[in-house]
């Protein structure tokens, strides 16, 4: 969360949620404290414990913010251990969209952490082929190679 809140304060960085729908996290979280911003978020997305529908969420996201420019050129980051609720064919279609619009898409899945870990979760299986690299996530260290490949692409751009 504090990875999330220390984002949104970010220059032109947006932090949205999904489980059954897209929400929009950025305003829940600028500015505030991590405890009350945790507070914020998890009123503001109240359906965290529902299941996941990720190409859902990402085509809502598209058609929302996507054609408004959050997306075009920006460095999009995933994270989500890619259990789709829906059919993963949507997920595969709209990550394809994503794929064109944005500069770099990074994943993070924690499960990738596990050496025997392999992308067999129909959203996971899906998603991989439109993104640009694959990171766990799953302890500091972890997260420190995601904000160095967060770095290099912003640098790149």
């Amino acid at each position: 969360m504090q990875f999330l809140h220390a984002s949104a304060g970010g220059a032109r960085a947006e932090v949205f949620t999904f489980a059954t729908r897209l929400t929009r996290l950025t305003p829940a979280l600028v500015g505030a404290q991590p405890q009350l911003a945790l507070q914020r978020a998890a009123e503001a997305a109240p359906d965290w414990h529902s299941g996941t529908r990720i190409g859902a969420a990402v085509k809502a996201f598209l058609d929302d913010y996507g054609r408004r420019g959050a997306a075009r050129g920006a460095v999009v980051v995933i994270v989500s251990d890619g259990w789709e609720r829906d059919d993963p064919g949507l997920l595969g279609e709209q990550m394809a969209r994503l794929n064109r619009l944005a500069h770099r898409i990074i994943w993070v899945n924690p499960r990738s952490a596990d050496g025997r870990y392999q992308p067999l979760a129909g959203g996971m299986a899906a998603a991989l082929p439109h993104c640009d690299a694959l990171v766990s996530g799953h302890t500091f260290a972890a997260l420190g190679q995601l904000v160095e490949l967060i770095s290099v692409s912003q640098s790149r751009r």
